[in-house]
C-alpha cells in the first residue's frame, strides 16, 4: 500500500520525552517506523520550565525517531498537560436555519451543528486562558435528547451539551517555542489524557463509563468516559516522581538510584520470598548501603494509595463513580509499577486493567507499553482529526481555531 501520510507524536513528559514516527496507508493502517526517547530535564510536573533544555531533548528525541525511520519529520502532534488544565461542560442552543425549499425546511446541517457547538464554547475566561477543546456529548431536537449525530434531522431547535477543555496561554506558548525551536512545526495541541483515550480504550468502555488515569512522572491525569463521550477531565498534581523522591528522602540515595531500585526491586505489596537487605553503594564514599525491601515496598505503597484517594475524591466530587460500570484503566510509566492494579481494585472497588497501547503495526511491540499510552493516542487522534488540525506550513496558524486570536503574539515572541 501507498503511504499517504505521516504522522508524528511528541509525549512531552517529566521524566521522557518519546517522539513516534508512524505511516499512514491507504486503507488507514497505520504502521510505527521510527520511535525516540530521551531524558527530560526541562519539564516540572507537565508543564516546561526551561526552553532550552526542553528543546534539546525533543531534538534528540526526534533525531532519534528519524534515524529509526529513515525520513525527516516535518511537523508533529504534541501532548499538553500539566494542573493548569481547567474543564468545564457547557451547552450552546440555536435556532435550525431554514432550507431555501419546503423539503429542506429546518433540516439540521453540518453547519447548524458548527453553529451550536461555537455557541457552546461562548464561555468568559480569564485573559491567561484559552479552549483546547470543545468535544461534544450529545445533542437534543426540540427537546428530544441523548441524539449524537442530529444531521438530516429536522427541528426548530438544536442544542449542544460539551465538554470544554482550557489551558494556560503561556504553557502552550511555551511547547510552541520548544517545538520551533527544535526545527519542526506544530500540527496539533491535544490534551495527554485525551490523546492516551486513542491508544487504550474500547468503545464498549467508553459507552459503559470507564475512568482513564494516566500516570505520568509529574501528574495523574484523569478522563472520564461514559455513553460514549467524555465527561470529565482533571489533573492530580502527583506522579512517579512523587514516589521517586519519597524513597530518596527516606533510603538517603540519589534520585537516579531511587528510580532504578523503585523499578527494578519495587512494587505496591511485600516481596515475596526472598527478603534479604538489597545492597546500594552510598554516592562518593562507595561505602555499602543497605534497604530493607519490605520497607521499600510501604513506601512506595504509601505514595500511590494516597493517588489513588486524591483521583477517588475527585470523582465522588464531580459524581463520576456511578459512571464507572467499566471500571478503571491504568496507562502511563507510573502504572508500571507492579500491584498498583490490584491496589486500584482494592481503594476503587471497581474492575481495574493495564492500558497497553493499541491499533499499531510495524514496530508496534517497541511501544507496546503504558508508557508510550500517550505518544500512541497522539498518531490515532490525528489520523481521526487529520482535517481540523491540518497544519498548512504558515507559523502564524500553527494552532489554527485553537490559539487564532493569538497569532500576532506568537510571532512577536519568536522573531
Amino acid at each position: 500500500m501507498a503511504v499517504v501520510d505521516r504522522l508524528v507524536g511528541i509525549d512531552l513528559g517529566t521524566t521522557k520525552i518519546s517522539t513516534i514516527i508512524a505511516e499512514v496507508d491507504e486503507e488507514d493502517e497505520v504502521q510505527v517506523v521510527g520511535v525516540g526517547n530521551t531524558e527530560s530535564r526541562g519539564m516540572r510536573r507537565g508543564v516546561v520550565v526551561n526552553i532550552d533544555k526542553t528543546t534539546e531533548a525533543i531534538g534528540i528525541a526526534i533525531d532519534q525517531a528519524e534515524q529509526m525511520a529513515g525520513i525527516k519529520v516535518k511537523d508533529v502532534y504534541v501532548g499538553i498537560a500539566g494542573d493548569h488544565i481547567r474543564s468545564i461542560n457547557s451547552r450552546g442552543v440555536i435556532a435550525v436555519s431554514r432550507g431555501q425549499t419546503i423539503s429542506r425546511s429546518n433540516v439540521i446541517t453540518q453547519h447548524d451543528v458548527e453553529r451550536v457547538i461555537e455557541a457552546a464554547r461562548a464561555v468568559a475566561l480569564p485573559m491567561d486562558r484559552e479552549v483546547l477543546h470543545v468535544l461534544p456529548q450529545e445533542f437534543s431536537v426540540d427537546d428530544e435528547p441523548g441524539i449524537r449525530e442530529p444531521v438530516g434531522m429536522t427541528g426548530l431547535r438544536l442544542e449542544a451539551d460539551v465538554h470544554i477543555i482550557t489551558g494556560a496561554i503561556a504553557s502552550a506558548q511555551n511547547i510552541y517555542r520548544c517545538v520551533k525551536n527544535a526545527g519542526v512545526g506544530l500540527r496539533g495541541l491535544v490534551l495527554e489524557p485525551l490523546a492516551s483515550s486513542y491508544a487504550v480504550l474500547t468503545e464498549d468502555e467508553k459507552e459503559l463509563g470507564v475512568a482513564l488515569l494516566d500516570m505520568g512522572g509529574g501528574t495523574t491525569d484523569v478522563a472520564v468516559f461514559y455513553d460514549g463521550s467524555i465527561r470529565h477531565t482533571s489533573v492530580i498534581g502527583l506522579g512517579g516522581t512523587n514516589v521517586t523522591r519519597d524513597i530518596a528522602m527516606v533510603q538517603g540515595v540519589p534520585i537516579e538510584q531511587a528510580e532504578k531500585l523503585k523499578l527494578e526491586k519495587g512494587g505496591i505489596y511485600p516481596p515475596l520470598g526472598d527478603t534479604a537487605p538489597i545492597s546500594v553503594k552510598e554516592p562518593g564514599n562507595g561505602k555499602t548501603h543497605q534497604i530493607d525491601p519490605v520497607q521499600l515496598n510501604e513506601i512506595i505503597r504509601a505514595r500511590t494509595e494516597e493517588i489513588f484517594e486524591m483521583v477517588m475524591r475527585e470523582l465522588k466530587r464531580v459524581d463520576c463513580m456511578g459512571l464507572l460500570a467499566s471500571g478503571l484503566v491504568l496507562t502511563g510509566g507510573g502504572s508500571l509499577l507492579n500491584g498498583s492494579v490490584m491496589l486500584a481494585e482494592e481503594i476503587f472497588h471497581k474492575p481495574v486493567r493495564s492500558g497497553v497501547p493499541k491499533g499499531l503495526s510495524g514496530l508496534a511491540e517497541t511501544v507496546h507499553n503504558p508508557a508510550f499510552a500517550t505518544g500512541v493516542g497522539l498518531i490515532l487522534y490525528g489520523l481521526k482529526h487529520a482535517d481540523e488540525t491540518a497544519f498548512n506550513g504558515d507559523d502564524t496558524a500553527v494552532f489554527g481555531r485553537i490559539l487564532k486570536l493569538f497569532k500576532g503574539w506568537f510571532e512577536g515572541l519568536i522573531s
